[in-house]
């Protein structure tokens, strides 16, 4: 797994806005102090007041958090209240908003899915994908983890997942799935994407531990999960459903006897949730 020490990234991402100097607030004296509230505008899950927190204190700001992650809350309310230097303040104000509200639109998507998936499905795991904004990945990950959904992998290096690409170029899932096995052994779980019966089949006697259908109508899939069962398959796997899911379908999917569920529109289509930062005093 890669490591990464979250306090270089949020260094990089005030250096990118920040770069030589905040030209615009060399207006205000360099020792005038001022306090000042984060407030969220809209029904919002918080996500990113840790790592807003810790970015306020790389420009030597004083942070009181009035909102832990996770919590849900009402338009207007206050999640964080800064004490710094004008100019410290002002030079992380951006960069702490994207944050937050990035985070916490993932959060709000995140648990209003599975609050509709678990109305019909109580065990299902509402997932994301790596259909993340580059650098923002372990970010983005953590936003629906906050909100209780599943992270799934986080990228190529901890989970094998056969697409089908991998099997146009291998020639079928049987040999897909062998020669994963004969590279990795057990280190890495196993996953195949499949589109027919026959090759869930195929996956699941080579020893795949979870088959993800695929793009597939609810029917399509519920008629592969009904086969599977015929023929005493379903519980020596996992199944995973994905493609073209999101709040307007999701029941209908949640009712398929499924354990995950995984929505690239929960990272890919993000809704930023409204914040602002108002000087208090």
């Amino acid at each position: 797994m890669i490591i990464m020490n979250i306090d270089d990234m949020l260094k990089r991402f005030l250096e990118e806005d920040i770069g030589p100097s905040d030209v615009t607030s060399m207006i205000i004296e360099p020792d005038i102090s001022i306090s000042a509230d984060i407030i969220c505008k809209e029904h919002a899950v918080i996500a990113g007041v840790e790592e807003a927190s810790r970015l306020f204190a790389l420009v030597d700001c004083k942070v009181m958090n009035s909102i832990k992650d996770g919590s849900m809350v009402k338009p207007n309310t206050v999640i964080m209240h800064v004490d710094g230097y004008a100019r410290s303040i002002l030079a992380a104000e951006r960069t702490a908003l994207n944050i937050l509200m990035r985070m916490s639109g993932i959060a709000t998507y995140t648990r209003m899915l599975i609050d509709l998936a678990r109305r019909v499905n109580p065990k299902v795991m509402i997932a994301s994908t790596r259909k993340t904004a580059p650098g923002l990945r372990l970010l983005d990950k953590k936003a629906v983890a906050i909100a209780g959904g599943y992270m799934h992998r986080l990228g190529l290096y901890d989970m094998v997942l056969i697409k089908d690409n991998h099997i146009a170029l291998i020639g079928s899932v049987a040999e897909a799935v062998r020669l994963a096995k004969s590279i990795h052994g057990s280190r890495y779980r196993i996953e195949v994407e499949v589109r027919s019966l026959e090759q869930a089949i195929e996956a699941i006697n080579e020893g795949a531990d979870i088959i993800m259908l695929d793009n597939l109508a609810v029917d399509e899939a519920y008629r592969i999960i009904d086969a599977l069962k015929a023929k005493g398959l379903r519980d020596k796997v996992m199944i995973e459903l994905s493609g073209r899911i999101d709040e307007n379908n999701i029941v209908d999917y949640a009712r398929l006897d499924a354990d995950i569920i995984s929505i690239g529109k929960i990272t890919h289509s993000v809704k930023a949730i409204d914040m602002s930062l108002e000087i208090v005093n």
